[in-house]
């Protein structure tokens, strides 16, 4: 058996990954499959957290953006990821998965409160750590509470599975002739403006020298092709 690239991962999804094509709501055949291949990933041996947005349910851009108090709507785009996390739970106990849903927000009839040392705890005894409620703070993104629970856990290497394989000079969905990168810095990243992730995030990869991976989760098998260490997607790093 090819032993993993890493030890420690934290995989970052969007909400709508979780969704069909264009609709709100969770599909069922997408957390069998990704459920599937986490198992797979378990048995490897590594310790893998999961950030989940909450974009498939209520999107608090979004919801600010029509009217909504902006704080108001971030927190209800938090309780969407918490939804996430539950049904992913769900999802991976009934294949004999260990696993634990950490809240940044209080609610301990749901799930546990986000304490460092604990979620450590968790994963070195090899149970799946999926964070949820963003980083409890209105105003910052799921995307830079993958960029932080990676650092406080002390993860390798920061996962991003998208829908597309990579990322390209422009959306590969709307241009066929797109181009993607096989590796950027996160300097590149933002100058050119790419939506990898928010500028937040990235800075603080920059900052403390995480790498991230970006690549495609609707093909079959390929979180554990990255987990292997296999050449697809995106890396981004410092250039080193």
């Amino acid at each position: 058996m090819s032993r993993p690239k890493y030890k420690r991962v934290l995989l970052k999804l969007s909400g709508e990954a979780l969704s069909k094509d264009g609709e709100y709501g969770i599909d069922p055949n997408v957390l069998i499959r990704l459920s599937d291949e986490i198992k797979e990933i378990i048995e490897l041996g590594v310790e893998l957290a999961i950030v989940i947005g909450g974009g498939n349910i209520f999107r608090g851009v979004a919801g600010a953006s029509k009217g909504m108090d902006r704080s108001t709507a971030d927190y209800m785009g938090m309780l969407a990821t918490v939804m996430n996390s539950m049904a992913l739970q769900d999802a991976l106990e009934k294949r004999d998965v260990f696993t634990r849903v950490m809240s940044a927000i209080d609610m301990q009839q749901l799930c546990e409160p986000y304490i460092r040392r604990r979620a450590n705890r968790h994963l070195e005894k090899g149970r799946v750590v999926i964070f949820a409620a963003g980083t409890g703070n209105p105003f910052f993104t799921t995307d830079t509470a993958a960029s932080l629970r990676a650092m406080e856990i002390g993860a390798q290497v920061i996962m991003k599975a998208t829908r597309v394989d990579g990322v390209f000079d422009r959306d590969p969905l709307k241009f066929k002739d797109a181009e993607r990168f096989d590796k950027l810095t996160y300097i590149e990243i933002l100058k050119r403006g790419l939506k990898v992730m928010d500028s937040t995030a990235t800075s603080l990869c920059m900052d403390h020298k995480l790498p991230i991976l970006v690549f495609n989760m609707m093909t079959n098998g390929n979180i554990k092709r990255a987990i292997l260490g296999e050449e697809i997607g995106t890396l981004i790093t410092g250039g080193e």
